[in-house]
């Protein structure tokens, strides 16, 4: 059981934090090219996708034939910059676990503070309640340290 949940998080870190950003950058890559007038071919599409793939895999991962058009079947890409917010939420969770498992009630009760805030939108206001710190820029690298 545990080596079915330390893989798990191993996964979830690598399929929400690290496909994610290559995501947004994906989108980030592309609206440039149209802000900038350039053309939206689907050569344009595969071939940034497939250097975004080598450059977040690396040449001892084996990149399948076609595995460039999967950037079509991305329904996220269709609401503009919405994918961020996957690595976001999981730099989030884990900050806020991390601060749980080290600094014991406070943690907890600076937690229940932040459920308490409910649907609202996340803010900086919400995230400083959770004391987790994510408001900050050093919060993803606790995430990528941990994987």
């Amino acid at each position: 059981m545990r080596a079915y949940l330390i893989d798990r998080q191993i996964e979830d870190i690598r399929s929400v934090l690290f496909r994610q950003t290559m995501f947004a950058e994906f989108e980030k890559q592309i609206h440039a090219i149209e802000e900038s007038g350039g053309p939206l071919t689907l050569d344009v599409f595969r071939e940034r996708y497939r250097e975004l793939l080598e450059a977040y895999f690396g040449p001892r991962f084996v990149l399948d034939e076609g595995l460039d058009l999967e950037c079509l079947r991305i329904p996220h890409f269709y609401s503009a910059f919405y994918v961020y917010k996957y690595a976001t939420g999981i730099s989030a969770a884990v900050a806020l676990a991390q601060r749980v498992l080290h600094h014991g009630w406070s943690a907890v009760q600076d937690y229940f503070g932040f459920l308490k805030s409910g649907g609202s939108p996340i803010s900086d206001r919400n995230i400083a309640i959770s004391g987790s710190g994510h408001a900050d820029a050093g919060s993803n690298p606790g995430t990528i340290e941990l994987f």
